[in-house]
């Protein structure tokens, strides 16, 4: 091609373009619509999300007379603006993806003061004995195996006179992406963790924990004690540690691995939250929609977290083998530990509790008086 001929069309070619920037730029922005739409509908189709009929939910006459319902348009928060939220948190050791049965490794109460905007954690530990939900009495982490969230939610509320009606579970695999996305959080690690904490990083999705012939060397170990960043899979291992001060300790653990992230969450770009948030919705199962969800992130910078504590309570709590049930830790009374998580959660004073919590609390006691007396 003559170079004249090459130019004159160089020009037209050019000429075209600019008169049509208006459309170009048009074509790039539907373009970019149609990307993140198909993202977001790939990132829906992720979550295992539960859609919970709260008919289904038992809630205790006392605690029913306390819940502030929300009617729609009330409020622009997805968790509303008055009063205390209360969300069951549950981990689960899910090694084949599946969220929706298995004994919960971790069972957490979080209590969210919607005006102060200060949330407080509670560990209910996995071995204590109650009613399970259905009116059957065995460890607690036994409602999540036989009824998913639904009956651990149930448990949570006939014991404690809650009002608990959403959930999250997370597995093993989400709290490693989240804590990754996030970039680590700060534990302080004490020394006689740090060899339990190395183990379990090795043996973390293995079948059985004791085949040290096929234990994952390609890990990162922790190699000194104090306050440093620990990573994703670190964390996790942490959380998991019991042959260091027991359940007791191992949920005090999991409770400052949720502050530090939390702490984290508070100082990262928006970006980063919701890269996290996206990072942990495949290994998620919840109640709540992803609108909801990337809505709450929006806002983890205004939250804070207040005391955690342990339930039920040490002065509370006594600890037995009780037969075919095995080593259990038992509420002495469920009645008194109730009246202290309601001081310590909603600043109620001489809480009275209902009558299905001192129904429950006297089949504890019967149930469990001979085990603990001989």
């Amino acid at each position: 091609m003559k170079s004249g001929k090459f130019i004159e069309k160089l020009h037209i070619s050019t000429a075209y373009i600019f008169c049509n920037i208006p459309l170009f730029i048009l074509e790039l922005l539907l373009l970019a619509v149609t990307l993140y739409a198909a993202n977001f509908i790939v990132k829906m189709t992720m979550i295992q999300r539960v859609s919970i009929n709260e008919a289904d939910i038992v809630v205790n006459e006392r605690a029913e007379e306390e819940v502030t319902v929300k009617e729609p348009g009330d409020s622009e928060s997805v968790l509303g603006d008055t009063g205390f939220k209360n969300i069951a948190l549950f981990g689960v050791d899910s090694r084949d993806g599946s969220l929706d049965m298995g004994r919960s490794d971790t069972i957490m109460i979080a209590s969210i003061n919607l005006e102060t905007h200060e949330i407080r954690l509670v560990s209910v530990y996995r071995d204590t004995f109650l009613n399970v939900g259905n009116d059957s009495y065995n460890k607690c982490n036994v409602a999540y195996a036989k009824g998913g969230a639904k009956q651990a939610m149930n448990m949570l509320n006939r014991n404690f006179d809650l009002d608990v009606t959403d959930y999250v579970t997370v597995g093993f695999d989400g709290l490693i992406k989240a804590i990754d996305a996030l970039g680590g959080v700060e534990i302080d690690v004490k020394e006689n963790e740090i060899v339990h904490l190395n183990n379990y990083q090795k043996s973390m999705f293995m079948e059985d924990e004791n085949d040290t012939a096929n234990l994952n060397e390609d890990i990162e170990e922790v190699t000194k004690s104090g306050l440093q960043t620990l990573s994703g899979l670190q964390a996790t291992a942490y959380c998991r540690i019991r042959y260091v001060g027991d359940d007791y300790a191992r949920t005090e653990r999991q409770r400052s691995v949720i502050k530090a992230m939390l702490e984290k969450a508070a100082t990262v770009s928006p970006t980063k939250l919701t890269s996290t948030a996206y990072a942990i919705m495949p290994y998620m199962s919840t109640s709540f929609t992803i609108g909801e969800i990337l809505a709450v992130v929006g806002d983890v910078k205004q939250y804070s977290m207040a005391e955690s504590s342990g339930l039920p309570y040490e002065e509370y709590r006594t600890a037995g083998n009780l037969g075919s049930y095995g080593s259990c830790i038992v509420p002495v009374t469920l009645s008194q530990n109730v009246v202290e998580l309601h001081g310590s959660l909603f600043g109620e004073e001489d809480y009275r509790v209902s009558s299905e919590v001192s129904l429950i609390s006297s089949e504890i006691e019967e149930k469990t008086d001979r085990y603990l007396n001989e």
